[in-house]
């Protein structure tokens, strides 16, 4: 009886492993790493750390966590003018990238999950589209 029961305590973590590596998030943060690719990672770095003075880091970065609006808002948008990011300001012009609002949900869910960041919360398309300039 003990082995039928640890037989299918593994089997439903087995599942519950797949169920997790197929997540919407899962897949979201993979798709935002290749835009992530294409559009930031000139500015901001592959390892998300920026180029000081110019660029802001997004690796740990408190901007991102604690005004998360304005950080999805600068990536559908583009940026300008002074913020503060991890405690040095910055005032500079990000472009638009003219990116897709399913874009800007995956790239932000990618930054917001990578280089010592994390966020329980999925960045949506509808959470994008609602975010006016």
């Amino acid at each position: 009886m003990i082995k039928i029961i640890t037989l299918l305590f593994g089997v439903s973590l087995f599942f519950s492993f797949t169920d997790w590596q197929d997540s919407d998030l899962t897949k979201s943060i993979s798709r935002g790493k290749d835009i992530y690719t294409d559009f930031c990672v000139t500015c901001h770095k592959p390892n998300g750390e920026g180029t000081p003075k110019f660029f802001p880091p997004l690796a740990k970065s408190d901007f991102l966590i604690n005004n998360r609006a304005e950080s999805i808002k600068s990536v559908k948008y583009g940026q300008k003018g002074k913020i503060n990011v991890n405690g040095i300001p910055y005032n500079g012009t990000m472009p638009n990238p003219g990116l897709t609002d399913t874009e800007v949900a995956d790239v932000m869910n990618y930054i917001l999950n990578s280089w010592g960041n994390q966020s329980d919360k999925m960045v949506t398309v509808e959470e994008v589209l609602w975010l006016k300039p």
